[in-house]
Formats: structure tokens, sequence, C-alpha cells
């Protein structure tokens, strides 16, 4: 991916980096790794393992090294110039609100999803739903993928695969177009695609407000 040099990590990109890496060690190794997961993942709203806080903690676990792997890979891509930019101290607020935006779209989806499932298959096939966790700093990057394309939307991308280069806008808008097609679809059923949309969507919200306040400038070359 081809973008401005940084001298160095910012903070938050790195304090963040760092959060997400120490819980999956505690999910991971932990005898009671299963019971953070139950504490702190995002879950149904219709069920007993909601908690209203797990808007906030579900985006520092992760599902595996891969899972964090690739969310992290793209904090520090995208979110090294983010901060840069916007401030330690916007640049955290963004990110919390794009996560937290995503999880309410997944907590109104799954609801839809659970009252369909209950009207249609009765209320044993539904009752399955409660007990599925969404975790993931997806949403959250889905924001930080979003805002890059909007204040850098010349920047130049180049994917791994395919190995094509595209504009920061066009990257953006495809990616957000087959979030919202395999979320229709049901294409990759476990995958949160609609949560991915929400922080996209609610990351273009906070751009458009702080751009209307004159907190924020850009786009920027």
């Amino acid at each position: 991916m081809i973008f401005q040099e940084r001298p160095s990590t910012p903070p938050i990109v790195k304090n963040l980096i760092i959060a997400n890496c120490v819980a999956l060690l505690a999910t991971t190794l932990l005898p009671f790794g299963d019971a953070i997961i139950e504490r702190f993942a995002l879950f149904n709203a219709a069920g007993p393992l909601f908690h209203s806080y797990q808007v906030f903690t579900y985006m520092f676990l992760h599902g595996g090294v891969s899972h964090l792997f690739f969310n992290m890979f793209a904090l520090w891509m995208f979110g090294r110039t983010l901060e840069y930019e916007l401030g330690s101290q916007r640049f955290f607020t963004y990110y919390m609100v794009c996560g937290v935006g995503a999880a309410l779209i997944q907590l109104g989806v799954s609801y839809a999803e659970y009252v369909h499932l209950a009207e249609s298959a009765g209320m044993y096939a539904a009752t399955r739903l409660l007990a599925i966790p969404t975790v993931g700093a997806s949403g959250a990057v889905f924001g930080l993928l979003l805002a890059f394309g909007v204040l850098h939307p010349n920047n130049r991308i180049m994917l791994i695969f395919p190995p094509v280069v595209l504009k920061a806008k066009w990257f953006v808008l495809i990616y957000g177009l087959l979030e919202l097609l395999f979320g229709v679809s049901g294409y990759q059923a476990g995958v949160a695609h609609f949560a991915h949309l929400g922080g996209m969507l609610f990351g273009f919200m906070l751009i458009m407000y702080w751009r209307k306040k004159g907190r924020i400038g850009g786009p920027y070359v």
C-alpha cells in the first residue's frame, strides 16, 4: 500500500495494538479465557449474555491470530496517517465512535434476525443465536478505511490480492459495496458485514460533522 511516510507509530495506534494483542493472549492462554469472551464479547440484545458495556469491550477481542493480525495491520497502515492529521485525542474519539457505531448496527441486525427466526422456525432455533458472540476491531478499522478514503481520495492503495493499484476513494467504495452485497446475500455467514458498514457509516457522519464545525480540513493530497 502506498502512503505518506511517517517517522514512527503514534501513541494511540501503538497502544490500541498493544491492548488488542494483550487481550488475545489473555483469552487464549488464561484458564478463564472463555469467561472473558462470555463477559466482554458482544451478544444479541435479546439474550441474557448481553450487557451494555459490550459495545465498547467487544472491539478489543479477536477470534484468533489471523483475525487480530489483519485488523492490527490495517490499524497500523491507515491509523498512523490519520492520527498525525487528526491529533491523538480526536483520532481516539473517531476510532471509538466507529467501533460503537458498528456494534449498534450489529445489535439491530442480530435482533432482527432473532425475531425473524423465532417467527419462522420457532424459539428453539432462535435461541441458538443468543449465544453467538461478535468480536473484533473490524468495525472501527472500516471506519479508518472510510476516513482515509474521504481525506485522501486520490492516494493510491496497492492491494495484495488481487495485485492492483486503486485510488483510495474507489477502494473504499468497492469495499463498502462488497460488504453490503455479502451482508444482504448472507455470504460468509460468520462475518459481521453489517457491523463493518456501521463503522463506515458512523465514521462518515462524524467526519461530516467535524467538517461542518470546521474542526478538520481535507481532502489532503
